[in-house]
C-alpha cells in the first residue's frame, strides 16, 4: 500500500519498493495472530495460543524482530511515497492538494470497507486520516520534519507511559483490601485489550465463526465508530513515523542515494542495540508473567523510539542487501509495488482460512501452528506479484485506487512488446 503506486514502472524508486515489500510481508507475521485467535492474544500470549515452548519462541522472535518494526517501516514508506506523489503532481502542474486529498478519500473508503466487511485490524483508515494532516508538512525542511517527528513521538510515548502507570494504579486499587465494585469494573475495562472475560472471548469466537453477513452487521452496529476512535489514539505516533519517512525520502536516505558506508554504520548501531534492548524488555515481560500494564508500557510506551531505530536499521540493511538487484530482490520489489493488493489480499485469504465462511480455524490453533500460515502467505506474495506486473502496470487494487482517485479508468494492461515498437 503506497501512494507511489501512482507511478508506472519506469518511474519507480527501487529501494522504496523493496523496503515496502519486506514491510508488508513482515506485518502479516504478527497480524496472523489477530486473525487466528481472540484479540487479547495479539499482545498477551497468556490470553490464548500458548506461552511456553515453541509458542513462547514464536512470540519472542516476533517481539524482537518484527512486531512494531515492520509497521513502523510501512508507516515511514507511506510518508515517503506520499511526498513523492505530491512532488510529482506539482512538477506536472497538477494541484497537489487535489491529487493528495482525492487519494486519501478513496483510501479511507477502502479502509472502512476493510474494517466493516473483512477484518477488524485495518490500518488504512488511520493512514488516510493521518495523511490529511501530513500533507501540511510537505514544504518543511528535512530537519524541521525530524524535529516535529521526534516531538510527536515523545508526546505519544509519554502519554502511553502515563496510561500504563494509570493501569498499574487501577490494578492495585481493584485488588486491594478496600476494592470497590467500581474499582474492579474499571480495571476489567482497562485491561480488556489484553485480558477479556471468558464470556467476551466466547462471543468473539462465535462471531468469527458466524457467516460474513452477521460479522458485518455486528461491525456496522456495535463497532461503527471504532476505526475513527483508534485513529485518534494513534494519529500522533503515526504522523511522526510518516514525517520520518518524508524526511528519509527528501534527504535521499530511503531512495538509496547515500553511500554504502553510511548505511553500514547505521545498521551496525541501530540493529544490535535495538535488538538487545527489545530482548531485555521481552524478558522483563516474561518474568512478570505477562503483567498487563507492563505489556502496554514496553510495547507502546517505551517501544516507539526503539522500533523506529530498528526500522531505520532494517531500511539501511535492505538497501545494502538489494542494491545490486537479483531475482529475489526483483520479486520483493514487486511485492512492494503491489503492497496495497497484498495487504488487503492477505486479509481476504486469512479470513477464508480462519473465519466461519472458510476453513473456520479460528481459536483452534496454537500460536506456533497459526504462524505456519505465514511462510505460505509470503510464498504466495512472491509468486504472484512479479508475473502480474510483467503483464500489467499496477496491482489490481492499486489500479482501482488510482482510477477512483482520478475519476476515470486508468490503463492497466501493458502493450505487447512488438506492438509497443510499431
Amino acid at each position: 500500500m503506497t501512494d507511489a503506486n501512482d507511478s508506472p514502472a519506469r518511474d519507480r524508486i527501487q529501494s522504496l519498493d523493496t523496503i515496502r515489500g519486506i514491510a508488508v510481508m513482515g506485518i502479516f507475521s504478527v497480524n496472523v495472530i489477530a486473525f487466528a485467535m481472540i484479540f487479547p492474544a495479539y499482545m498477551n500470549p497468556v490470553a490464548f495460543g500458548g506461552y511456553t515452548g515453541e509458542n513462547l519462541a514464536i512470540w519472542l522472535a516476533n517481539y524482537i524482530v518484527i512486531d512494531g518494526k515492520m509497521r513502523t517501516l510501512f508507516s515511514m514508506l507511506f510518508g515517503a511515497s506520499m511526498l513523492l506523489v505530491i512532488d510529482r503532481a506539482e512538477a506536472s502542474g497538477q494541484s497537489a492538494a487535489r491529487v493528495h486529498y482525492a487519494r486519501m478519500a478513496v483510501l479511507l473508503a477502502f479502509g472502512l470497507f476493510h474494517f466493516y466487511f473483512i477484518w477488524h485490524g485495518d490500518i488504512l483508515v488511520l493512514y488516510a486520516l493521518t495523511g490529511l494532516v501530513a500533507f501540511l508538512f510537505r514544504k518543511c525542511r528535512t530537519r524541521t520534519m525530524l524535529v516535529w517527528a521526534g516531538a510527536l513521538l515523545l508526546i505519544a510515548s509519554l502519554a502511553f507511559s502515563a496510561a500504563s502507570y494509570g493501569m498499574r494504579q487501577t490494578d492495585l486499587a481493584a485488588h486491594g483490601a478496600n476494592a470497590t465494585a467500581k474499582d474492579i469494573k474499571r480495571w476489567n475495562e482497562m485491561a480488556s485489550f489484553a485480558n477479556k472475560p471468558a464470556s467476551a472471548n466466547a462471543e468473539e469466537t462465535r462471531l468469527a465463526l458466524s457467516p460474513a453477513h452477521e460479522r458485518a452487521e455486528h461491525m456496522l452496529t456495535e463497532k461503527a465508530g471504532q476505526p475513527f476512535g483508534g485513529a485518534i489514539a494513534l494519529i500522533l505516533p503515526t504522523l511522526a513515523l510518516m514525517l520520518v519517512g518524508m524526511a528519509g525520502y527528501r534527504s535521499g536516505f530511503l531512495t538509496g542515494a547515500w553511500d554504502d558506508r553510511r548505511y553500514r554504520r547505521i545498521a551496525a548501531w541501530t540493529l544490535p542495540i535495538g535488538a538487545a534492548t527489545t530482548l531485555a524488555l521481552a524478558l522483563w515481560v516474561i518474568l512478570s508473567k505477562f503483567y498487563i500494564p507492563l505489556i502496554f508500557l514496553t510495547f507502546v510506551g517505551l517501544g516507539g523510539f526503539i522500533q523506529l531505530a530498528m526500522a531505520i536499521g532494517y531500511a539501511s540493511l535492505i538497501i545494502l542487501a538489494t542494491r545490486r538487484g537479483g531475482a529475489l530482490a526483483e520479486r520483493i520489489a514487486a511485492v512492494g509495488r503491489t503492497a496495497f493488493t497484498n495487504y488487503l489480499g492477505t486479509s481476504i485469504v486469512a479470513a477464508l482460512i480462519f473465519y466461519g465462511d472458510g476453513l473456520a480455524l479460528f481459536g483452534k490453533l496454537s500460536r506456533f501452528e497459526a504462524w505456519l500460515v505465514v511462510p505460505l502467505m509470503w510464498a504466495l506474495m512472491l509468486l504472484w506479484s512479479k508475473p502480474w506486473l510483467d503483464r500489467f502496470h499496477y496491482g489490481p487494487l492499486e489500479w482501482l485506487w488510482r482510477s477512483l482517485a482520478r475519476g476515470r479508468q486508468q490503463p492497466l494492461r501493458r502493450r505487447p512488446f512488438m506492438h509497443a515498437l510499431a
